[in-house]
C-alpha cells in the first residue's frame, strides 16, 4: 500500500511539472500543449514500470554506479583538457567536433568507470572505506520462525537463555496462519493456535530477544506456493536461517540451500550422556514389553527400559546403565536394576 501511494503521488508531483511548463512561455514551436502532460506522464509510468520490473535493489550496486560515475566525469573532465591542449584554439578550430569528442570521452569514461565498481564492488572496502554501506543488525543472520516452532512453544525458554542473538522474524504469511489455526472449528486445532498466539506475546514482551513482523511481497509463481515454499523463498531473500521442527519443512529447505534450525536435534543435543556402567535414579510407572522390564522417565523425556524393574512399578529404582539407543524419534537408555542376575551360559 505504501508503494502504490508513493508511486501515485509520483505521477502527480510529474503531472504539475508539466501543468507548470504548460504555463510558460518557453514552449518550443514543435511541441503541442495538449501533448505535454501525456508525454510527461508516459516518462512517469515508464520510469515506475522499471521501478517494478526490478524486485530486489541492491544498495550497494546503487552507490557503486554513484562512485563510478563521479570518478568517470572527472576522469572525462582531466582529458576534456587535454583534448584543449592538442588542439590549439584558431579561428580553423572546429568547435562542433571539438564539443563531441568531449561528450564521447565523457560517456565511455563513465561507463568504464561504472563498469569497473560494479564488477570490484566486493574489494572497493580496501580503496574507500566508507562506500559500502552495511545493513547494521543485532547479531548474525535473522532467524525465521514457522507455525509449528511457535506452537511448540520451546522457543520462548530457548530465548530466556540468551544464546540466541540472531533477530526473529516472523513474515505476515505465517502470522495469518497462525490465526488461521486459532480460529478453526475443531477444538484441538483451535487450542493449539492460541497457544502459538500466546507464545508470540510472550516473545513479544521478552527484552532479550528482537522479534520483527514483517510483509513479504511475491511475484506472481511465488505467491501460488504453499506456505513453506514461501517461507524458504523468504529465508532465501533475506539469507535467514529457519527455524522449525516440522521434518517436511527441513528436508524441503535444505534441498533449496537454506539453514535450518531444528528445535528437537537442538533438545536431543543438550540431553545429558550416559555411558554403560553408570547409575541412574529413576521412577518406574509402567511395565515393559519383556516380562520383567518397567520403564521410566527421565525430565526431560527420555525413556528408560529397566530389566527387573516391573516389580518396582511406583517406586525410585536405581539403574545400572547397559547401552544407549540414539534414533531419530529421540533417546533410549537401557539398564537393569542390581537385583537382575545376568544368566550364565551352562557348561556341559
Amino acid at each position: 500500500m505504501i508503494f502504490h501511494a508513493l508511486r501515485f503521488f509520483f505521477l502527480l508531483l510529474l503531472a504539475g511539472v508539466a501543468a507548470q511548463f504548460m504555463a510558460s512561455s518557453g514552449i518550443p514551436p514543435w511541441l503541442s500543449r495538449e501533448w505535454i502532460i501525456p508525454l510527461f506522464l508516459l516518462f512517469g509510468v515508464a520510469v515506475v514500470v522499471t521501478d517494478i520490473a526490478i524486485p530486489r535493489k541492491s544498495l550497494t550496486a546503487l552507490s557503486g554506479a554513484f562512485f563510478g560515475l563521479v570518478v568517470g566525469m572527472v576522469a572525462a573532465y582531466g582529458l576534456s583538457l587535454v583534448v584543449d591542449l592538442l588542439i590549439v584554439e584558431s579561428a580553423m578550430r572546429p568547435e562542433a567536433l571539438v564539443r563531441a569528442i568531449k561528450l564521447a570521452l565523457g560517456i565511455v569514461c563513465c561507463y568504464f568507470a561504472i563498469s569497473l565498481i560494479l564488477q570490484t564492488k566486493d574489494d572497493i572496502r580496501f580503496i574507500i572505506p566508507y562506500v559500502e554501506f552495511t545493513k547494521q543488525k543485532k547479531g548474525g543472520r535473522p532467524v525465521i520462525m514457522d507455525t509449528s516452532v511457535i506452537i511448540d512453544g520451546r522457543i520462548a525458554d530457548i530465548a530466556d537463555t540468551r544464546i540466541i542473538e540472531s533477530e526473529f522474524v516472523l513474515p505476515r504469511f505465517i502470522l495469518d496462519e497462525l490465526q488461521a489455526v486459532a480460529d478453526s472449528a475443531d477444538k484441538l486445532k483451535r487450542n493449539r493456535g492460541r497457544r502459538g498466539l500466546d507464545m508470540l506475546n510472550k516473545l513479544q514482551s521478552n527484552r532479550n530477544v528482537d522479534i520483527k513482523i514483517v510483509d513479504v511481497e511475491f511475484s506472481a509463481d511465488a505467491q501460488a506456493e504453499d506456505v513453506d515454499q514461501k517461507l524458504v523463498t523468504f529465508a532465501q531473500q533475506v539469507d535467514g536461517r529457519i527455524m522449525t521442527n516440522d521434518y517436511n519443512l527441513n528436508k524441503v529447505a535444505q534441498l533449496r540451500g537454506v539453514e535450518v534450525i531444528n528445535i528437537n536435534d537442538l533438545a536431543n543435543a543438550l540431553k545429558p550422556v550416559f555411558l554403560p556402567g553408570e547409575r541412574i535414579v529413576v521412577k518406574i510407572i509402567k511395565p515393559g514389553e519383556e516380562a520383567d522390564q518397567g520403564i521410566g522417565y527421565l525430565e526431560d523425556g527420555t525413556m528408560i527400559v529397566a530389566g527387573g524393574a516391573r516389580r518396582h512399578i511406583g517406586e525410585d529404582v536405581d539403574i545400572t546403565v547397559t547401552s544407549v539407543l540414539q534414533t531419530s524419534a529421540g533417546r533410549m537408555i537401557f539398564g537393569k536394576t542390581d537385583d537382575v542376575v545376568t544368566p550364565r551360559r551352562r557348561e556341559r
